[in-house]
């Protein structure tokens, strides 16, 4: 990894040439100011018009995940712009012409030269340049963060702490800190049929059925929809799911589940004391840091 490598990364995800239609780049679904996820969208739209099948992800702190996407089929980092880039639903370009397309610029040839040594693009370097900047992206200077380094004046209100003791008896199990998530897979009872059968996708194991990736609640004011359909517009429909929404699946999670009880019982000021500590988990340095932009 050096700073070159970094500034060719950033550049191409930047760049809408990586699409077959020369439209989208990886940053029109991965926003900085949504955290690098696709703000206020359920389901992207790729190249061809079409409707992808899952929310898409924010991506930050990669570097202390070991798998990826929303039922993990992919376990290298570098493999992640491939999927993008190849699917129909996508950016529907082939890795052979996005690296046609590269060679025939000076300026990259020139971004190569000064990362790698030599002029020569080809489909690894090009990856490897793209997880140089992805792996930067690290989100670790939130509210939250300053209070728990006991960082100047910082400190939670009244609510955020009374939210924070309520997250630490009812959520932690699948978001701890410091990542907020257990980087496991979970079904969360949003429904009783699914037509998205998620890890077992993967597994072909009926006990994978509809589970799916806990997400990172970093940043999560700013990360929605959520779900990995986008199902829910805001946080406080997010609670009242799993208030009173949880469905008894057959997979759900036994976190979730107490006898015939299902769900995390929450009062309505209980729901608003843990949002505003959630709050306290979004990064403006992260979704304001000039290095990660074009300008």
């Amino acid at each position: 990894m050096n700073n070159s490598g970094f500034l060719l990364g950033k550049t191409l995800f930047y760049d809408s040439r990586l699409s077959r239609n020369g439209r989208i780049s990886c940053a029109s679904c991965h926003q900085q100011s949504g955290a690098f996820s696709n703000l206020n969208t359920a389901i992207s739209t790729g190249a061809n018009n079409l409707k992808g099948t899952r929310n898409t992800p924010a991506i930050f702190n990669l570097a202390w995940q070991e798998e990826f996407m929303w039922d993990g089929r992919l376990n290298l980092l570098e493999l992640v712009p491939v999927n993008a880039i190849t699917s129909p639903k996508e950016m529907d370009n082939s890795m052979e012409n996005v690296v046609k397309t590269l060679n025939q610029d000076s300026a990259y040839l020139r971004l190569f030269r000064q990362s790698f040594g030599d002029q020569v693009i080809t489909q690894q370097r090009l990856l490897n340049a793209l997880s140089q900047f992805t792996i930067m992206l690290i989100s670790s200077n939130s509210k939250f963060d300053k209070v728990t380094r006991r960082e100047g004046s910082a400190q939670f209100t009244e609510q955020e702490f009374s939210g924070y003791r309520l997250f630490l008896a009812k959520c932690n199990g699948c978001h701890s800190a410091p990542l907020f998530t257990d980087r496991g897979y979970h079904n969360n009872g949003l429904d009783l049929q699914y037509s998205d059968s998620g890890r077992d996708s993967l597994t072909h194991q009926l006990n994978d059925l509809a589970k799916f990736k806990t997400p990172s609640l970093r940043n999560v004011e700013i990360t929605g929809p959520y779900m990995h359909d986008g199902r829910f517009k805001t946080l406080t429909q997010v609670l009242e799911h799993y208030n009173s929404g949880v469905k008894n699946h057959a997979n759900l999670d036994p976190l979730l589940k107490n006898g015939d009880i299902t769900g995390i019982k929450l009062g309505a000021a209980e729901r608003e004391n843990i949002i505003a500590f959630l709050k306290t988990l979004t990064d403006l340095d992260l979704i304001n840091n000039r290095q990660f932009n074009l300008n």
